[in-house]
């Protein structure tokens, strides 16, 4: 089994073609074009192209691309704020969409919303229902939330320890931290997540962390699965990554 994640892209249309393009490159040496790719959620908020890169995306898909999209906190977000009566997060009520440290407001302005000071929510609420797409909101809507792939379990920001790997809960997959990064025990198959960011991809044995902080100016990272074996792709190809001890990995 071979398959392909890419990492939290916040609004970077520019950055998810590169990423692409590196694993176009790889398919060519494998000969694998069937091979599917997991984005791991976070595709708006904080990037300055969020409705060109929904555009992209749902694009490749509607082409027959293998992609598949896991749903990250941003997305919930976004997709609560444009229903008919706005909501916050249910899990995170000191949190609003449009905070300056959330992003809501930049993935607005790609679509042309007025987002300035001086407007209240309400109006922006109203614009934005008008501004975004119904193709953007069912892409949205259609998102997953995990993929079970073999020994290879995928979701945004990880897992409930403990909690078997078909019943997670949605709130965790998309938000949790500490009480999954911290766990070093076998998870019953490498997790692949995103969500917190890290300044290089890093398997650390029971998972592997691809979230190489795009929203703040960093790279976003593309891996590919064979086995057991996960690899970095890079410009020049591929780099081995080899599971480093958590207790090391701080």
């Amino acid at each position: 089994m071979r398959l392909y994640a890419i990492g939290d892209i916040h609004g970077h249309l520019d950055l998810a073609r590169a990423a692409h393009d590196r694993i176009d490159r790889d398919r060519d040496l494998t000969g694998d074009y069937d091979a599917p790719v997991i984005h791991i959620g976070d595709y708006c908020d904080r990037g300055p192209n969020v409705a060109g890169l929904l555009d992209y995306l749902i694009a490749g898909q509607a082409a027959g691309a293998p992609w598949h999209f896991m749903k990250g906190n941003h997305d919930r977000m976004m997709r609560r704020f444009l229903e008919p009566e706005r909501k916050r997060d249910q899990l995170r009520d000191d949190l609003h969409w449009l905070q300056d440290n959330m992003g809501g407001k930049t993935t607005l302005a790609s679509y042309g919303v007025d987002v300035s000071p001086r407007r209240d929510r309400a109006a922006i609420h109203a614009d934005a229902r008008e501004a975004v797409s119904e193709h953007h909101i069912t892409f949205l809507e259609g998102l997953q939330n995990s993929l079970h792939l073999g020994d290879v379990f995928l979701c945004h920001a990880g897992i409930r320890p403990g909690l078997p790997l078909d019943r997670q809960d949605e709130d965790d997959l998309v938000w949790i931290r500490d009480a999954f990064l911290m766990d070093m025990r076998d998870h019953g198959a490498l997790i692949v997540h995103g969500h917190t960011p890290i300044r290089q991809v890093t398997h650390y044995g029971n998972r592997v962390n691809i979230d190489s902080g795009a929203a703040y100016g960093g790279p976003l990272t593309a891996i590919v699965i064979e086995g057991n074996a996960v690899w970095h792709l890079t410009d020049d190809g591929r780099e081995i990554l080899e599971p480093i001890p958590q207790i090391m990995a701080g």
